[in-house]
C-alpha cells in the first residue's frame, strides 16, 4: 500500500542545525540550535517564548510539539544559539524521540519563536513558580530579569527529588551572584511531600501582594500554585501561566487560500502592526488572518493554527472581527482585546491589529 505523500512545507518553515545536546538530568536534555549567520533577526525572541519543532514519525510522517526556550535573549550567544530543554514524559512520543535520537549535526524543521508568556517590565518585583520541566521558560525569564532589570525575584521550584532538578548548578550560581535580588526555594517531594496550596500560600504570603506571578508546570502543580497564590493574598489579575496542549494537524504545511466565488462579499482590509512595521493587506472574508499573512510571506507568530495555543495572539485595535474558535484565551484576555490570529475573520470593512503590545 502506498503512503500518502506529506504536505508541502510552508515557506515560513525554518531549518536549524543542532550544535550540541546537553544532558541536564537523567530524564531531561537540552538541544542547542545554531542560527545561521545573517538569519538572526528571524529568530529573535523574548524570554518565556517557545519553539515549535517538527518531529519525524513513522506513523503520521511528523508531529509538531512546542518546547520552551531555556536560553535567554540577553546571553552573549543568544543571537547565534537557541536552546530548548526536553524532559521525557511517560508515553510521550515526541519527548522520548528527541531525547533518544537527536545529536549534534542533525537538522530539524522549526517555526519562528512565539508565545505570550512574557514579561513587560523587568524592573518590577516578580514571583516565579515552576514544577519539573516547567522551569524551562521560567529560567529564561529569571536570567533576563537579573541581567536587564532591578526588581527582586522569588523562585519556587518543585521537583520529585534532587536528581530531577533541572539547571540546579545554574540556579545556585545565580543565587550566589545576586543574593540581594534572588531567593530560590526548592521543594522536593521526596523530602516534604507534595506542595499543597496551603504550604505554597504560607511561603509566598510575605511577598505576594502586588507582584506579578509567572508559573509553568504540570496541571496538578499549576492548580496548587494558583490556589496557593490566592491564599497568599496575591492579585489574581497579575498571574500569568504557560499552558501547552498537544498540537493536532500539521502547522508546518503550506497555506492554501481558496479563491473567492462570484457571490462572495468583497474582501476587507487588514492593517497589521508587526515587528515595528505596518502591513496593509486584502483580507478575504472567510479566511483567517494568519493564513492571509503567511500567504503574503509576512512572518506572523503562530504554532498550532487550530486556536488551541496562544502563539498567534494579537490585539484588536479597531474594527470588528470574530474568532471561529478559541480554546486558550481566558475571558479576561478577550475583554482586554486579545484575539487569535489563526481563527480571526473580519466583520467590518477595515480592521486594525497589533502584535507589538
Amino acid at each position: 500500500m502506498s503512503q500518502t505523500p506529506e504536505p508541502q512545507l510552508g515557506s515560513f518553515v525554518r531549518e536549524l542545525e543542532v550544535a550540541e545536546v546537553i544532558e541536564e538530568t537523567p530524564e531531561a536534555k537540552s538541544i542547542v540550535f545554531a542560527v545561521p549567520a545573517g538569519e538572526e533577526k528571524g529568530f529573535r525572541y523574548k524570554a518565556g517564548q517557545f519553539l515549535t519543532l517538527r518531529v519525524p514519525s513513522e506513523r503520521t510522517g511528523s508531529v509538531a510539539r512546542c518546547y520552551s526556550l531555556s536560553s535567554a535573549p540577553d546571553d552573549a550567544e543568544s543571537a547565534s544559539r537557541l536552546r530548548v530543554t526536553v524532559k521525557r514524559t511517560r508515553d510521550g512520543y515526541a519527548s522520548n524521540w528527541l531525547c533518544d535520537n537527536v545529536a549534534a549535526g542533525d537538522s530539524m524543521h522549526v517555526l519562528a519563536p512565539s508565545g505570550i508568556f512574557t514579561v513587560d517590565d523587568f524592573d518590577q518585583d516578580l514571583i516565579l513558580l515552576a514544577g519539573g520541566s516547567g522551569i524551562t521558560p521560567v529560567i529564561s525569564i529569571l536570567q533576563t530579569a537579573l541581567a536587564r532589570g532591578t526588581g527582586h525575584i522569588v523562585l519556587f521550584y518543585a521537583n520529585r527529588d534532587e536528581q530531577s532538578v533541572i539547571f540546579g548548578d545554574l540556579l545556585k550560581r545565580l543565587q550566589e551572584e545576586n543574593p540581594d535580588r534572588l531567593s530560590v526555594i526548592h521543594w522536593l517531594e521526596s523530602l516534604s511531600g507534595l506542595a499543597t496550596p496551603e504550604m505554597i500560600g504560607n511561603i509566598l504570603q510575605p511577598v505576594a501582594a502586588r507582584r506579578h506571578a509567572y508559573m509553568c508546570g504540570p496541571g496538578p502543580f499549576m492548580e496548587s500554585a494558583r490556589a496557593g497564590l490566592r491564599r497568599s493574598g496575591a492579585d489574581m489579575h497579575l498571574i500569568h501561566q504557560e499552558v501547552f496542549s498537544s498540537i493536532e494537524g500539521d502547522p508546518f504545511a503550506e497555506v492554501v487560500i481558496e479563491e473567492p466565488g462570484e457571490d462572495n462579499e468583497s474582501p476587507a482590509t487588514a492593517v497589521v502592526e508587526l515587528d515595528d512595521e505596518v502591513h496593509e493587506v486584502s483580507w478575504p472574508r472567510n479566511t483567517p488572518l494568519l493564513d492571509v499573512l503567511l500567504a503574503k510571506r509576512i512572518q506572523a507568530p503562530f504554532s498550532c493554527r487550530k486556536g488551541e495555543c496562544s502563539a498567534c495572539a494579537c490585539i484588536l485595535k479597531s474594527g470588528e472581527a470574530e474568532m471561529l474558535h478559541n480554546g486558550i484565551l481566558e475571558p479576561e484576555e478577550v475583554e482586554d482585546g486579545y484575539v487569535l490570529g489563526c481563527q480571526l475573520v473580519p466583520k467590518s470593512d477595515r480592521v486594525e491589529i497589533t502584535y507589538n503590545e
